[in-house]
C-alpha cells in the first residue's frame, strides 16, 4: 500500500470537493424551486425523462414519511462514520476512486440534509417516466452513484489484501 494515510491536506481537499458537490446539489434545487415548484411538469424526454417538483418527507421511494429527526441522525452518523473510514483508505492514485465514494456519499447525505433542516422535506425534481422511477434530485444521483462504483470496486477492482485497511477489527 502506497502513500500516507488520512493527512490534513486529504480532508481538506475531501472538504472542498464535497462543499463544491453541495453546492451544485443546492443549487439545482434552488431552481426546482424557482422553475418547477406550483408549474406543470417539463417534458426533456417525451416519455422518458421530465423536470417534475415534489417534496419529498420521506426517503427513497418515499418511505418513512415525516420522520426528520431520524433521517437527520442517520445523515450525522453517515457523514462522521465516512470521515472515519477516509482516514483510513492508502494514499495514492490506486485509491482515488475510493475516495470519490466518500466524498460523494457525505456531498448527498449533507445536501439532502440541508434541505430537510430548512424546509423539513428534501426538493426531488429529475423523473424517469418511463420506468416510473421516484422523483429524485441531485443528492441522491451522488450517493447511489457513489455506492455502485464502490461496490464494484470492493468485488472487482481491489484485491482481498488491498482492502485490509477497511477491517475495524483485524484477526489475529
Amino acid at each position: 500500500m502506497d502513500g500516507q494515510r488520512g493527512t490534513v491536506r486529504d480532508y481538506l481537499t475531501a472538504a472542498v470537493c464535497c462543499a463544491a458537490a453541495v453546492l451544485l446539489d443546492q443549487v439545482t434545487k434552488h431552481l426546482a424551486v424557482v422553475h418547477l415548484k406550483l408549474q406543470e411538469e417539463i417534458v426533456l424526454i417525451p416519455g422518458v425523462f421530465e423536470l417534475r417538483y415534489l417534496e419529498n418527507r420521506g426517503a427513497a421511494f418515499g418511505l418513512f414519511q415525516n420522520r426528520q429527526m431520524f433521517f437527520a441522525a442517520a445523515a450525522v452518523i453517515i457523514f462522521v462514520l465516512i470521515g472515519f473510514f477516509y482516514g483510513k483508505i492508502p494514499g495514492g492514485r490506486r485509491f482515488l476512486p475510493m475516495r470519490i465514494c466518500a466524498v460523494l456519499i457525505c456531498a448527498g447525505a449533507v445536501g439532502n440534509l440541508i434541505d430537510r433542516i430548512r424546509f423539513q422535506y428534501v426538493v426531488d425534481f429529475f423523473y424517469f417516466s418511463l420506468i416510473d422511477f421516484p422523483i429524485f434530485n441531485v443528492a441522491d444521483c451522488y450517493a447511489v452513484a457513489a455506492c455502485f462504483l464502490f461496490g464494484y470496486l470492493i468485488l472487482f477492482f481491489y484485491k482481498e489484501e488491498e482492502l485490509e485497511w477497511f477491517a475495524l477489527f483485524k484477526s489475529k
